[in-house]
Parts: structure tokens; C-alpha cells; sequence
């Protein structure tokens, strides 16, 4: 069941919403959250699409808040509120309200949503595109719980994990780091298999992808060891390899699909291991509505503090080390007798420079 309002208000729609449940025979208000999508026109037909996916799971209020972008000043001087509520079949497991915001409304969303939220129950904020710099100090932000956001999406990804580290606020999560919950599983698993010490790590995937820097962030806080990143083809992320005491353990993901799980002294095993649609992702951070603490260490790790560890990581296995590229000369002191550049050019090197080389390639080769 579909319901078109045009030039509407708020109290019209908590009118619409009541009169359409007791059409289609259903008073009573069945849902366990309300889910406030904020998106543009573009993408609002996916990110609904995926909300109602993951209702089938977790029946909600979804609230999918348009704001229309006004070509002139005429335009923007008319505010309007247009709505469509969608019950039933039309709805999912619950009920939607899409709501399209024109002129100086825009600026005031969570005016307009705020009398739509379901009573004595937990609400969740989602933005799929242009999420706010700080989540929690956005006024829709403010009103929710949880806050979903998602740095793949954005223009600068690596930019944007460093930004929601800098503002997380407790509730915050991204589905970057939901991607990459059955990796953590997966390695946790293997790791309980083998009683073994992680000496380093290595992470490969495609290159500005977020997930590959929250995974690798999330070992090194958690192992403390450096971890190293490599850039591959993608899809996502394609490897991790675990160096340890017992042997090397590595789980590869070469077509987005289905892994091979590697360790030392066993079998190889295929794991399945394929990539979420946004709808799955979305259903699993509905299942938890507190604080996620893993999430929060992981990503105040920080990506300098990730560097700097990996930078005095060993060369990997078969890597040449460049010794000659390490050593460089130092200069000759003023007043340097000739008869050392005579050596030097008949192939001659005086010995007291011997332990300044043997330091570089020492050096060179940490």
C-alpha cells in the first residue's frame, strides 16, 4: 500500500501511517527500531533496497530523508515537505516513509523527523554517501544510538577513516570495518588451531580500500606486532599472511569468493569467504546496538602509528636487500690529507672507514 502527500507535514504522515495499518488490517506497531536513511536522490533506490532486505530480520520504521538541492533562488525560498509512506508488501517486514525535503526545510531534518520516530525504542542513523565529518554533532546524528557510516563511498577513503578516528564518538561504526568481520573470525579461528607466537603480519588488497587499513590496524593493536600493506588487483582484500614461530599462515582470496585457509603442517582447506551485499551488512550492525569496543581500538590505532611499525618491518622472503643503496659516503673532513684521495683513486680504502660501511649494512638490512 502506497501514499502519496505533497505539500505535507509531519503530523499528516503519523495520520497516513495509522489510517494505512488499519486498511491493510495490521494496528498494532510490530517494529523493534526506526532506521533513518540520509542520502540524495542517486542513491536512495539502493540504500532502500538494502534496508528492506535487512527488515526481514529486523522489522523498523525506515525513514529515507532526501534533501532536494534547489537551482534557484526561488526554488530555495519555497519550503515543501513531499512524502510517501509504504506499508505492507510495498514496505517489507515494516513500515517507510520517504521523505523529500525542499528549500530551508533542508537545514531543519531532524524537525521533521523526529516526531516520526517509533516511541520507547532504539534508532539507528545510516548515511550510505556523504556522511558528516563528526556523526555524532550532525543533528540527525544526534538524535540516534548507532551511527552508520560508510568510507568506501567517499571521494578520499583513507582521508575519511583518519577523520572518523579523530571524532569517534561511542555508537559510531562504518561498514568498512562490517566488511571485514568474517576475516577476523576466519584468522581468530586459525589462530586457535596452532599454538604459536605472531612475529609480523601482511596485508594485501586493492588499493584505497579502508577495510584493508582497518584489518591491518585491528591485528597490530591486537597482536602487537608491525604489519606491513600490500596493493593488489581487488577484489577487496585478497590476502593475509600471519608469520609466526610454528610457520607461516596465510589466508589467500584471489576472486572475491572463495579462500584458502594455509597453515603449517596441515591440509589446505577452502573457506568461503565471499563478499557481503550492503543489505547483509546492514542486518548485522542492526543485531547490536551498543558501543563497539573492538571497532573503537582498532581505529584509534591510527594510520601514522601503523606506518611507523610497518616501516621497520623485515624485507619480505626473498626480497633483495639494495645494501649499496643504504650506504651512503660520508663527507671528508676539511684539511683531508691528498694522500688519501690518492688511495682512493688507485682502489685503496683506508680501514678506519671499514666499521662506518659494516654499520650501513647492518642497517640496511633490519
Amino acid at each position: 500500500m502506497k501514499t502519496d502527500l505533497t505539500d505535507t507535514t509531519s503530523s499528516k504522515i503519523n495520520k497516513a501511517l495509522v489510517l494505512g495499518r488499519r486498511a491493510i488490517g495490521t494496528p498494532a506497531v510490530g517494529m523493534v527500531l526506526t532506521l533513518v536513511i540520509v542520502t540524495d536522490e542517486e542513491n536512495a533506490y539502493d540504500a532502500l533496497k538494502a534496508a528492506s532486505e535487512a527488515s526481514r530480520e529486523h522489522p523498523s520504521r525506515t525513514l529515507v530523508v532526501i534533501k532536494r538541492v534547489s537551482r534557484s533562488p526561488r526554488d530555495r525560498a519555497n519550503t515543501r515537505l513531499d512524502a510517501e509512506v509504504r506499508l505492507g508488501a510495498d514496505a517489507g517486514s515494516g513500515e517507510t516513509v520517504i521523505l523529500r525535503l525542499y528549500g530551508e526545510v533542508v537545514d531543519q531534518a531532524q524537525s521533521v523527523v523526529l516526531p516520526l520516530l517509533l516511541p520507547d525504542a532504539p534508532v539507528v542513523v545510516w548515511w550510505p554517501v556523504n556522511a558528516p565529518t563528526d556523526p555524532a554533532r550532525d543533528p540527525l546524528g544526534a538524535l540516534a544510538q548507532r551511527r552508520v557510516t560508510d568510507t568506501y563511498a567517499a571521494e578520499q577513503p583513507i582521508e575519511e577513516l583518519t577523520a572518523r578516528a579523530d571524532t569517534y564518538t561511542p555508537g559510531d561504526t562504518d561498514l568498512s570495518w562490517t566488511r571485514i568481520t568474517p576475516w577476523r573470525s576466519m584468522l581468530a579461528a586459525a589462530l586457535d588451531q596452532v599454538a604459536c607466537e605472531v612475529t609480523s603480519a601482511d596485508v594485501e588488497g586493492e588499493e584505497f580500500n579502508p577495510s584493508v587499513e582497518l584489518l591491518a590496524m585491528w591485528l597490530a593493536e591486537r597482536l602487537k606486532v608491525p604489519v606491513r600493506r600490500s596493493k593488489s588487483a581487488g577484489p577487496g582484500l585478497t590476502s593475509v599472511r600471519l608469520e609466526t614461530n610454528a610457520g607461516p599462515i596465510v589466508l589467500d582470496r584471489p576472486d572475491g569468493s572463495l579462500a584458502t585457509l594455509s597453515i603449517q603442517g596441515q591440509p589446505d582447506r577452502a573457506v568461503a569467504l565471499k563478499r557481503r551485499e550492503t543489505a547483509e551488512l546492514i542486518a548485522e550492525e542492526l543485531r547490536r546496538l551498543d558501543p563497539d569496543d573492538t571497532y573503537a581500538a582498532a581505529l584509534r590505532f591510527g594510520l601514522e602509528r601503523l606506518d611507523e611499525e610497518a616501516a621497520v618491518t623485515a624485507p619480505a622472503a626473498g626480497e633483495p636487500v639494495d645494501v649499496t643503496a643504504a650506504e651512503a659516503p660520508a663527507p671528508e673532513p676539511a684539511g683531508e690529507p691528498a694522500d688519501e684521495e690518492s688511495a682512493e683513486e688507485s682502489g685503496e680504502r683506508p680501514a678506519k672507514k671499514a666499521p662506518a660501511k659494516r654499520a650501513a649494512a647492518r642497517k640496511a638490512a633490519k
